[in-house]
Protein backbone atom coordinates (compact mmCIF):
# COMPACT_ATOMS: atom_id res chain seq x y z
CA UNK A 1 0.00 0.00 0.00
CA UNK A 2 1.20 3.57 -0.96
CA UNK A 3 1.94 5.83 2.02
CA UNK A 4 -0.05 8.41 0.23
CA UNK A 5 -3.77 8.26 0.31
CA UNK A 6 -3.94 9.93 -3.07
CA UNK A 7 -2.22 7.14 -4.79
CA UNK A 8 -3.87 4.47 -2.62
CA UNK A 9 -4.55 1.22 -4.81
CA UNK A 10 -7.86 -1.24 -4.24
CA UNK A 11 -5.59 -3.82 -6.21
CA UNK A 12 -2.77 -3.51 -3.88
CA UNK A 13 -5.03 -4.94 -0.88
CA UNK A 14 -7.27 -7.25 -3.20
CA UNK A 15 -6.13 -10.84 -1.84
CA UNK A 16 -6.43 -10.27 2.01
CA UNK A 17 -9.14 -7.93 1.71
CA UNK A 18 -11.79 -9.80 -0.75
CA UNK A 19 -10.16 -13.25 -1.15
CA UNK A 20 -11.66 -14.38 1.88
CA UNK A 21 -15.22 -13.40 1.69
CA UNK A 22 -15.08 -14.32 -1.97
CA UNK A 23 -14.40 -18.09 -1.18
CA UNK A 24 -16.49 -17.64 2.09
CA UNK A 25 -19.17 -16.65 -0.07
CA UNK A 26 -18.59 -19.29 -2.93
CA UNK A 27 -18.73 -21.96 0.08
CA UNK A 28 -22.12 -21.07 1.28
CA UNK A 29 -23.46 -20.41 -2.14
CA UNK A 30 -22.49 -24.50 -2.63
CA UNK A 31 -24.70 -25.53 0.00
CA UNK A 32 -27.54 -22.92 -0.20
CA UNK A 33 -29.61 -24.93 -3.16
CA UNK A 34 -29.10 -28.32 -1.45
CA UNK A 35 -30.07 -27.73 2.21
CA UNK A 36 -33.54 -28.30 2.14
CA UNK A 37 -33.18 -31.02 0.30
CA UNK A 38 -30.63 -32.91 2.66
CA UNK A 39 -33.21 -31.94 5.49
CA UNK A 40 -36.16 -34.07 3.47
CA UNK A 41 -33.52 -37.24 2.62
CA UNK A 42 -33.11 -37.14 6.27
CA UNK A 43 -37.00 -37.73 7.34
CA UNK A 44 -37.18 -33.85 8.06
CA UNK A 45 -40.86 -31.84 7.06
CA UNK A 46 -40.95 -29.11 4.88
CA UNK A 47 -41.50 -26.76 7.42
CA UNK A 48 -38.62 -28.34 9.56
CA UNK A 49 -36.30 -27.86 6.33
CA UNK A 50 -37.17 -24.41 6.07
CA UNK A 51 -35.91 -24.00 9.57
CA UNK A 52 -32.94 -25.49 9.06
CA UNK A 53 -32.38 -23.29 5.92
CA UNK A 54 -33.50 -20.53 7.86
CA UNK A 55 -30.38 -21.32 10.75
CA UNK A 56 -27.88 -19.83 8.49
CA UNK A 57 -29.12 -16.24 8.68
CA UNK A 58 -29.78 -17.11 12.78
CA UNK A 59 -26.40 -18.22 13.60
CA UNK A 60 -25.32 -14.97 11.70
CA UNK A 61 -27.52 -12.92 14.21
CA UNK A 62 -26.52 -14.22 16.83
CA UNK A 63 -22.74 -14.01 16.01
CA UNK A 64 -22.76 -10.72 15.38
CA UNK A 65 -22.10 -9.06 18.97
CA UNK A 66 -19.44 -12.07 19.84
CA UNK A 67 -18.10 -11.76 16.53
CA UNK A 68 -16.97 -8.25 17.34
CA UNK A 69 -15.40 -9.07 20.63
CA UNK A 70 -13.41 -11.88 19.17
CA UNK A 71 -12.24 -9.54 16.54
CA UNK A 72 -11.37 -6.98 18.85
CA UNK A 73 -9.41 -9.72 21.28
CA UNK A 74 -7.85 -11.52 18.82
CA UNK A 75 -7.57 -9.47 15.43
CA UNK A 76 -9.18 -9.71 12.64
CA UNK A 77 -6.81 -12.12 10.98
CA UNK A 78 -6.84 -15.22 13.51
CA UNK A 79 -10.95 -14.26 13.77
CA UNK A 80 -11.30 -15.44 10.32
CA UNK A 81 -9.01 -18.19 10.65
CA UNK A 82 -10.98 -19.38 13.25
CA UNK A 83 -13.95 -19.08 11.50
CA UNK A 84 -12.49 -21.07 8.95
CA UNK A 85 -11.77 -23.93 11.20
CA UNK A 86 -15.07 -23.35 12.81
CA UNK A 87 -17.29 -23.62 9.59
CA UNK A 88 -15.35 -26.67 8.35
CA UNK A 89 -16.43 -28.44 11.72
CA UNK A 90 -19.89 -27.34 10.71
CA UNK A 91 -19.00 -28.92 6.99
CA UNK A 92 -18.66 -32.14 8.44
CA UNK A 93 -21.49 -32.29 10.33
CA UNK A 94 -23.60 -31.82 7.68
CA UNK A 95 -21.43 -34.26 5.71
CA UNK A 96 -21.90 -37.01 9.09
CA UNK A 97 -25.39 -36.09 9.75
CA UNK A 98 -27.86 -39.07 10.10
CA UNK A 99 -30.69 -36.76 11.34
CA UNK A 100 -32.33 -33.25 10.72
CA UNK A 101 -30.98 -31.77 14.13
CA UNK A 102 -27.33 -32.80 13.46
CA UNK A 103 -27.78 -31.10 10.40
CA UNK A 104 -29.06 -28.08 12.00
CA UNK A 105 -26.10 -27.68 14.03
CA UNK A 106 -24.04 -28.04 11.12
CA UNK A 107 -25.31 -25.35 9.47
CA UNK A 108 -26.17 -23.25 11.94
CA UNK A 109 -22.55 -23.00 12.68
CA UNK A 110 -21.79 -21.93 9.15
CA UNK A 111 -23.78 -19.52 9.98
CA UNK A 112 -22.01 -18.00 13.12
CA UNK A 113 -19.21 -18.03 11.36
CA UNK A 114 -20.04 -15.56 8.13
CA UNK A 115 -20.89 -13.40 10.55
CA UNK A 116 -16.89 -13.18 11.66
CA UNK A 117 -15.96 -12.80 8.12
CA UNK A 118 -17.89 -10.20 7.58
CA UNK A 119 -17.42 -8.28 10.26
CA UNK A 120 -13.47 -8.65 10.26
CA UNK A 121 -13.51 -7.59 6.63
CA UNK A 122 -15.31 -4.77 7.10
CA UNK A 123 -13.53 -3.85 9.69
CA UNK A 124 -9.97 -4.05 7.81
CA UNK A 125 -11.36 -1.54 5.04
CA UNK A 126 -12.19 0.99 7.08
CA UNK A 127 -9.19 0.84 8.73
CA UNK A 128 -7.04 0.25 5.39
CA UNK A 129 -8.31 2.07 2.65
CA UNK A 130 -8.61 5.91 2.56
CA UNK A 131 -11.72 7.81 3.07
CA UNK A 132 -12.32 9.22 -0.81
CA UNK A 133 -12.39 5.31 -1.60
CA UNK A 134 -14.11 3.87 1.27
CA UNK A 135 -17.92 3.45 -0.11
CA UNK A 136 -15.89 1.84 -3.66
CA UNK A 137 -13.78 -0.83 -1.29
CA UNK A 138 -17.56 -1.23 0.33
CA UNK A 139 -19.59 -2.19 -2.45
CA UNK A 140 -15.91 -4.30 -3.69
CA UNK A 141 -16.44 -6.50 -0.67
CA UNK A 142 -20.34 -6.87 -1.14
CA UNK A 143 -19.79 -7.76 -5.18
CA UNK A 144 -17.21 -10.49 -4.46
CA UNK A 145 -19.97 -11.79 -1.60
CA UNK A 146 -22.44 -11.78 -4.08
CA UNK A 147 -20.22 -13.19 -6.83
CA UNK A 148 -19.29 -16.04 -4.92
CA UNK A 149 -22.64 -16.56 -3.50
CA UNK A 150 -23.67 -16.63 -7.04
CA UNK A 151 -20.75 -18.75 -9.10
CA UNK A 152 -21.09 -21.49 -5.68
CA UNK A 153 -24.80 -23.08 -6.94
CA UNK A 154 -22.85 -23.30 -10.45
CA UNK A 155 -19.87 -25.39 -9.48
CA UNK A 156 -21.63 -27.42 -6.83
CA UNK A 157 -24.32 -28.44 -9.32
CA UNK A 158 -21.87 -30.54 -11.80
CA UNK A 159 -20.22 -32.15 -8.68
CA UNK A 160 -23.54 -33.14 -7.45
CA UNK A 161 -24.68 -34.72 -10.72
CA UNK A 162 -21.48 -36.98 -10.13
CA UNK A 163 -21.83 -37.83 -6.21
CA UNK A 164 -25.12 -37.16 -4.87
CA UNK A 165 -25.83 -34.08 -2.43
CA UNK A 166 -22.81 -34.49 -0.75
CA UNK A 167 -20.62 -32.98 -3.53
CA UNK A 168 -21.85 -29.45 -2.39
CA UNK A 169 -20.11 -29.87 0.87
CA UNK A 170 -17.31 -31.16 -0.13
CA UNK A 171 -17.69 -27.98 -2.59
CA UNK A 172 -18.23 -25.76 0.05
CA UNK A 173 -15.93 -27.44 2.15
CA UNK A 174 -12.82 -26.55 -0.55
CA UNK A 175 -14.16 -23.03 -0.43
CA UNK A 176 -13.99 -22.72 3.30
CA UNK A 177 -10.40 -24.16 3.28
CA UNK A 178 -9.38 -21.90 0.97
CA UNK A 179 -10.98 -18.89 2.69
CA UNK A 180 -8.65 -19.44 6.02
CA UNK A 181 -5.42 -20.45 4.26
CA UNK A 182 -5.74 -16.67 2.53
CA UNK A 183 -6.58 -15.35 5.75
CA UNK A 184 -3.44 -16.96 7.47
CA UNK A 185 -0.94 -16.63 4.78
CA UNK A 186 -1.77 -13.22 4.09
CA UNK A 187 -0.54 -10.85 6.93
CA UNK A 188 -3.03 -7.87 8.48
CA UNK A 189 -1.79 -4.79 6.48
CA UNK A 190 -1.04 -1.98 9.41
CA UNK A 191 -4.09 -0.15 9.87
CA UNK A 192 -4.16 3.88 10.45
CA UNK A 193 -5.11 3.62 13.72
CA UNK A 194 -2.45 1.04 15.08
CA UNK A 195 -0.28 3.50 16.53
CA UNK A 196 -2.60 4.82 18.80
CA UNK A 197 -4.37 1.90 19.95
CA UNK A 198 -2.87 1.45 23.28
CA UNK A 199 -4.26 4.88 24.11
CA UNK A 200 -7.75 3.68 23.32
CA UNK A 201 -9.63 2.23 26.41
CA UNK A 202 -12.03 -0.41 26.06
CA UNK A 203 -15.88 0.49 25.16
CA UNK A 204 -18.19 -1.78 26.74
CA UNK A 205 -21.40 -2.42 24.16
CA UNK A 206 -23.55 -1.15 26.15
CA UNK A 207 -21.99 2.28 26.58
CA UNK A 208 -21.10 2.21 22.76
CA UNK A 209 -25.28 1.95 21.99
CA UNK A 210 -25.69 4.86 24.64
CA UNK A 211 -23.11 7.37 23.47
CA UNK A 212 -24.32 6.49 19.18
CA UNK A 213 -28.21 5.78 19.91
CA UNK A 214 -28.92 9.12 18.00
CA UNK A 215 -27.62 7.17 14.60
CA UNK A 216 -28.39 3.90 15.85
CA UNK A 217 -32.06 4.77 15.69
CA UNK A 218 -32.27 7.11 12.54
CA UNK A 219 -29.83 5.55 9.67
CA UNK A 220 -29.46 2.07 11.70
CA UNK A 221 -33.01 1.86 11.30
CA UNK A 222 -32.87 2.95 7.37
CA UNK A 223 -30.25 0.18 7.05
CA UNK A 224 -32.35 -2.45 8.96
CA UNK A 225 -35.05 -1.79 6.45
CA UNK A 226 -32.64 -2.28 3.45
CA UNK A 227 -31.74 -5.44 4.66
CA UNK A 228 -35.29 -6.78 4.71
CA UNK A 229 -36.26 -5.72 1.51
CA UNK A 230 -33.19 -7.73 0.34
CA UNK A 231 -34.30 -10.76 2.37
CA UNK A 232 -38.03 -10.15 1.72
CA UNK A 233 -36.95 -10.36 -2.14
CA UNK A 234 -35.68 -13.70 -2.26
CA UNK A 235 -38.51 -14.94 -0.96
CA UNK A 236 -41.30 -12.82 -2.71
CA UNK A 237 -39.74 -13.87 -6.36
CA UNK A 238 -40.45 -17.61 -5.96
CA UNK A 239 -43.95 -17.59 -4.54
CA UNK A 240 -45.50 -15.44 -6.77
CA UNK A 241 -44.14 -16.93 -9.44
CA UNK A 242 -45.80 -20.13 -8.42
CA UNK A 243 -48.32 -17.95 -7.98
CA UNK A 244 -49.03 -16.48 -11.27
CA UNK A 245 -48.59 -20.21 -12.69
CA UNK A 246 -44.52 -20.47 -13.82
CA UNK A 247 -42.55 -23.31 -13.26
CA UNK A 248 -39.47 -23.95 -11.65
CA UNK A 249 -37.10 -23.48 -14.36
CA UNK A 250 -38.45 -20.14 -15.22
CA UNK A 251 -38.56 -19.37 -11.74
CA UNK A 252 -34.80 -19.82 -11.90
CA UNK A 253 -33.76 -18.35 -14.58
CA UNK A 254 -35.46 -14.77 -13.93
CA UNK A 255 -33.91 -15.31 -10.41
CA UNK A 256 -30.44 -15.88 -11.71
CA UNK A 257 -30.74 -13.08 -14.70
CA UNK A 258 -31.82 -10.69 -12.19
CA UNK A 259 -28.55 -11.51 -9.89
CA UNK A 260 -26.31 -11.16 -13.07
CA UNK A 261 -27.40 -7.66 -13.55
CA UNK A 262 -27.41 -7.06 -9.38
CA UNK A 263 -23.77 -8.13 -9.97
CA UNK A 264 -22.40 -6.10 -12.92
CA UNK A 265 -23.15 -2.47 -10.82
CA UNK A 266 -21.35 -3.03 -7.14
CA UNK A 267 -18.13 -1.00 -8.09
CA UNK A 268 -19.91 2.28 -10.40
CA UNK A 269 -22.09 2.33 -7.24
CA UNK A 270 -19.26 2.79 -5.15
CA UNK A 271 -17.63 5.09 -7.18
CA UNK A 272 -20.54 7.27 -7.38
CA UNK A 273 -20.94 7.29 -3.71
CA UNK A 274 -17.25 8.56 -3.24
CA UNK A 275 -17.51 11.16 -5.61
CA UNK A 276 -21.18 12.46 -4.98
CA UNK A 277 -22.27 11.11 -1.37
CA UNK A 278 -24.34 8.31 -0.12
CA UNK A 279 -27.09 10.03 -0.77
CA UNK A 280 -27.00 9.73 -4.57
CA UNK A 281 -27.05 5.87 -4.04
CA UNK A 282 -28.85 5.14 -1.12
CA UNK A 283 -32.25 7.33 -2.17
CA UNK A 284 -32.41 5.61 -5.58
CA UNK A 285 -32.03 2.16 -4.59
CA UNK A 286 -34.45 2.28 -2.09
CA UNK A 287 -36.91 4.24 -4.10
CA UNK A 288 -36.00 1.77 -7.46
CA UNK A 289 -36.52 -1.44 -5.01
CA UNK A 290 -39.57 0.00 -3.31
CA UNK A 291 -41.65 0.72 -6.46
CA UNK A 292 -40.65 -2.52 -8.23
CA UNK A 293 -41.93 -4.60 -5.18
CA UNK A 294 -44.89 -2.66 -5.35
CA UNK A 295 -44.85 -3.69 -9.26
CA UNK A 296 -44.42 -7.52 -8.54
CA UNK A 297 -48.59 -8.12 -7.74
CA UNK A 298 -49.52 -6.62 -11.11
CA UNK A 299 -47.68 -8.88 -13.16
CA UNK A 300 -49.43 -12.18 -14.78
CA UNK A 301 -47.00 -13.57 -17.10
CA UNK A 302 -43.29 -14.27 -17.10
CA UNK A 303 -42.76 -11.44 -19.35
CA UNK A 304 -43.83 -8.84 -16.83
CA UNK A 305 -42.38 -10.71 -13.92
CA UNK A 306 -39.26 -10.59 -15.43
CA UNK A 307 -38.99 -7.04 -16.08
CA UNK A 308 -39.51 -6.04 -12.84
CA UNK A 309 -36.69 -8.22 -11.93
CA UNK A 310 -34.52 -7.21 -13.68
CA UNK A 311 -34.87 -3.99 -12.36
CA UNK A 312 -35.35 -4.40 -9.33
CA UNK A 313 -31.57 -6.01 -9.85
CA UNK A 314 -30.51 -3.05 -11.06
CA UNK A 315 -32.08 -1.21 -7.91
CA UNK A 316 -30.20 -3.61 -5.18
CA UNK A 317 -27.31 -3.76 -7.54
CA UNK A 318 -26.37 -0.08 -7.29
CA UNK A 319 -27.07 -0.27 -3.54
CA UNK A 320 -24.14 -2.50 -3.28
CA UNK A 321 -22.25 -2.05 0.39
CA UNK A 322 -24.41 0.57 1.24
CA UNK A 323 -24.98 -1.02 4.54
CA UNK A 324 -22.01 -1.63 4.98
CA UNK A 325 -20.54 2.27 4.17
CA UNK A 326 -23.05 3.86 5.69
CA UNK A 327 -21.72 2.11 9.25
CA UNK A 328 -18.05 2.47 8.51
CA UNK A 329 -18.80 6.76 8.23
CA UNK A 330 -20.77 6.49 11.50
CA UNK A 331 -18.44 4.11 13.20
CA UNK A 332 -16.01 5.74 16.05
CA UNK A 333 -12.46 5.44 16.16
CA UNK A 334 -12.15 4.36 19.55
CA UNK A 335 -14.20 0.80 19.23
CA UNK A 336 -14.54 0.64 16.02
CA UNK A 337 -15.07 -3.25 15.83
CA UNK A 338 -18.01 -2.97 18.92
CA UNK A 339 -19.42 -0.23 17.03
CA UNK A 340 -20.25 -2.57 13.23
CA UNK A 341 -21.02 -5.41 15.82
CA UNK A 342 -23.59 -3.32 16.76
CA UNK A 343 -24.52 -1.88 13.56
CA UNK A 344 -24.27 -5.41 11.67
CA UNK A 345 -27.35 -6.74 14.75
CA UNK A 346 -29.66 -4.11 13.79
CA UNK A 347 -29.34 -4.69 9.91
CA UNK A 348 -29.60 -8.78 10.67
CA UNK A 349 -32.28 -7.86 12.78
CA UNK A 350 -34.25 -6.06 9.84
CA UNK A 351 -33.02 -8.94 7.60
CA UNK A 352 -35.07 -11.50 9.61
CA UNK A 353 -37.28 -9.96 10.31
CA UNK A 354 -38.62 -8.65 6.87
CA UNK A 355 -39.55 -12.47 6.02
CA UNK A 356 -41.50 -12.85 9.41
CA UNK A 357 -43.44 -10.00 8.68
CA UNK A 358 -44.40 -10.65 4.82
CA UNK A 359 -45.35 -14.44 6.15
CA UNK A 360 -47.58 -12.95 8.74
CA UNK A 361 -49.45 -10.29 6.45
CA UNK A 362 -49.91 -13.56 3.32
CA UNK A 363 -51.51 -14.86 6.49
CA UNK A 364 -53.73 -11.96 7.67
CA UNK A 365 -54.40 -11.23 4.34
CA UNK A 366 -53.18 -12.29 0.93
CA UNK A 367 -49.60 -12.76 -1.08
CA UNK A 368 -49.95 -9.86 -2.84
CA UNK A 369 -51.21 -7.79 0.20
CA UNK A 370 -47.87 -8.47 1.93
CA UNK A 371 -45.56 -8.02 -1.32
CA UNK A 372 -47.35 -4.41 -1.75
CA UNK A 373 -46.62 -3.49 2.43
CA UNK A 374 -42.93 -4.97 2.71
CA UNK A 375 -42.33 -3.07 -0.56
CA UNK A 376 -43.62 0.04 1.02
CA UNK A 377 -40.89 0.02 4.20
CA UNK A 378 -38.69 1.03 1.25
CA UNK A 379 -40.14 4.64 0.72
CA UNK A 380 -39.80 5.07 4.52
CA UNK A 381 -36.38 3.92 4.24
CA UNK A 382 -35.53 6.36 1.89
CA UNK A 383 -37.32 9.07 3.77
CA UNK A 384 -34.92 8.49 6.75
CA UNK A 385 -31.40 8.37 4.57
CA UNK A 386 -33.02 11.85 3.04
CA UNK A 387 -33.51 13.18 6.42
CA UNK A 388 -30.33 12.28 8.12
CA UNK A 389 -28.03 11.06 5.54
CA UNK A 390 -25.36 14.27 4.94
CA UNK A 391 -25.35 15.66 1.32
CA UNK A 392 -22.37 15.72 -0.57
CA UNK A 393 -18.97 14.17 -0.05
CA UNK A 394 -17.90 12.01 3.32
CA UNK A 395 -15.37 14.51 5.52
CA UNK A 396 -13.20 12.73 7.93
Amino acid sequence: MSSSPDHFSLRAIALPAFGPSLLFGFGEGAIFPILALSARDLGASSAAAGFIVALVGVGSLLANLPAAALATRYGERRAMVGAALFSLLGLALCLLARSPWLLGMGVFMVGLASAVFLLARQTYLVEAVPLHMRARAMSTLGGTMRIGMFAGPFASAGVIHLTGLSGAYWVSALAMLGAGLVSLSVPDLVPKASADKAAIPKISMLSMARMHAPVLLTLGIGTALVAALRACRQIVIPLWADHIGLDPATTATIYGLMGAVDMLLFYPAGRVMDLYGRLWVALPCMLIMSCCMMAIPLTGGWISLLLVCMILGIGNGIGSGIVMTIGADASPAAGRTVFLGIWRQITDIGGSGGPLLISGLTAAASLATGIATVGSLGLLAAWIFWRWLPRGRPRA
